[in-house]
């Protein structure tokens, strides 16, 4: 039960900052927000449809965590730095302005190749962590957000509800 109440206590405090955050309106790369959801829902979407899982909403919130982390922490270096905060989260680095939604999530998504089901873990050497994360069964909310860093680099991050990667567990 005190678990239970800590977990809740947790997510409360999490929405409200970002409810207060909300209101701060830093500056952000041009793009067609309709097309940039679309982008990101169809390619995580098709992805876990692969696998038997059900698609991902899209969160407003979890969008807006994302742009506030970006552009706070990261529009400077474009460094690909975790937040550390309480959501999954999946970052995508491009040189140029020109990278997309749909090139992120296929990044990711491609690293289904190098992921063993059988054994739960990726072929050593590889990274996996970002296609898992997508397919996790439990994630039920993505959010996005794209900036063009001081670099003139893109910088696409996303964060997912709940997290996934559990050492030990199987993403589906």
């Amino acid at each position: 039960m005190a678990k239970k109440l800590q977990i809740l206590t947790s997510i409360f405090l999490t929405i409200s900052l970002l409810l207060v955050l909300m209101h701060v309106k830093p500056a952000q790369a041009k793009i067609n927000q309709t097309e940039f959801i679309n982008e990101v829902l169809e390619g995580h979407n098709a992805a876990r449809k692969a696998v038997g899982v059900l698609p991902l909403r899209w969160e407003n919130l979890l969008a807006k965590y994302a742009q506030i982390y970006s552009s706070r922490k990261r529009r400077k270096d474009c460094k690909l730095i975790h937040s550390s905060g309480p959501f999954g989260e999946n970052l995508f680095w491009g040189s140029g302005k020109r990278w997309t939604a749909k090139d992120a999530v296929a990044a990711w998504v491609a690293e289904k190749q190098w992921y063993n089901y059988s054994n739960n873990s990726c072929i050593s050497g590889y990274q996996c962590g970002h296609y898992t994360q997508i397919v996790w069964k439990q994630t039920k909310l993505v959010g996005c957000s794209k900036i063009i860093c001081d670099t003139g680099d893109s910088f696409i991050t996303c964060e997912y509800y709940s997290a996934g990667n559990y050492v030990g567990e199987r993403p589906y």
